[in-house]
């Protein structure tokens, strides 16, 4: 499928407005272990919403273009999107779940995805908008040509790619819809690729790792040791692939934060992690997050994190 290419929204001012020992990103390529951390001093305010992990997009001033998505619809998400068959690789038998944050489409049924989903531990909205840069380049956008860009790479190195969506449907999934994917996949490991909506000033990416829960419909305690070492590893490739530093507000300088809030975590019985590539509402960030050849090292940094794990 076609990358989104094309330029985003001229720019203009803006105002001002989980082995808990990391003490730094591990720059190797191999990674190294991750520990829990609650939402500490300095971290940004849990925001309110759906397992966004990032703030509701303001209203853009114009309509935003839609991405090409052009993946049937399906109710377990959308198959990778190859017409010819897969080549043999480091990957092949391997199954991979990206999930894109949001829906381009969202914006439009608010009440859909206002309604609350059980994630286990409680009850959270279906999901949200999510966030956008000041100049109206959305999320969902930005989430959906990683996500094509990240599947084109995984499936070089022979893995089968599946998406729980691909701008198919009018809204969602909702939270509890999207870890029912990728349990339902048997995935290997699961990325959900967002992108933050914090202050200006803070910058940087971080990657988000399930804690132990227990209760309800949500039991993580067979996969935080491997989704800690899966988010591990993306974030040392992350850091050395996009030269971008590890988020200054959340995780300690680690990038790494470990959370119990999120449903699509909190549900899920594979390996999953979610990445907040940078902070959209800071223009240093944004400049990045709105550049197609920072979002190509960002899938790559992605893409190496994966394998990595995958290989062990």
């Amino acid at each position: 499928m076609p990358y989104d290419d094309s330029p985003p929204p001229t720019r203009r001012a803006r105002p001002l407005s989980v082995a808990a020992a990391l003490a730094a990103v591990c720059l190797t390529a191999a990674g190294c272990g991750g520990g829990p951390e609650a939402d500490g001093a300095g971290a940004a305010s849990p925001r309110p919403g759906a397992d966004a992990a990032s703030s509701t997009a303001p209203t853009p001033t114009g309509k935003q273009p839609e991405p090409s998505g052009t993946a049937s619809p399906s109710d377990s998400g959308s198959d990778s999107g190859s017409a010819k068959p897969l080549p043999k690789g480091p990957l092949t038998g391997r199954t991979v779940v990206i999930d894109p944050g949001h829906n381009p489409r969202n914006r439009d049924h608010t009440r859909e995805i206002n309604e609350k989903v059980d994630i286990g531990t409680g009850r959270k909205e279906c999901d949200t908008t999510g966030t956008s840069t000041d100049d109206g380049y959305a999320e969902a956008r930005f989430t959906l040509d990683v996500s094509h860009r990240l599947r084109t790479l995984l499936e070089a190195e022979g893995a089968r790619v599946r998406l729980t969506h691909d701008a198919d449907r009018p809204f969602g999934p909702c939270i509890d819809e999207r870890a029912r994917i990728g349990n339902e996949a048997k995935a290997d490991a699961v990325v959900s690729v967002h992108a933050d909506g914090s202050a200006v000033g803070n910058r940087g990416f971080h990657v988000i790792l399930p804690a132990g829960v227990k209760g309800g419909g949500a039991d993580t305690s067979k996969i935080v040791k491997s989704s800690a070492d899966l988010g591990a590893r993306i974030a040392g490739h992350f850091v050395r692939t996009t030269g971008s530093a590890p988020s200054n507000y959340i995780g300690g300088n680690t990038g790494l934060d470990t959370r119990n809030d999120l449903g699509g975590l909190n549900l899920s019985t594979v390996p999953k992690v979610f990445v907040e590539c940078g902070n959209m509402r800071d223009p240093k960030d944004a400049a990045l997050l709105t550049s197609a050849s920072w979002r190509q090292k960002a899938a790559q940094g992605l893409a190496d994190g994966i394998t990595s794990y995958l290989k062990g």
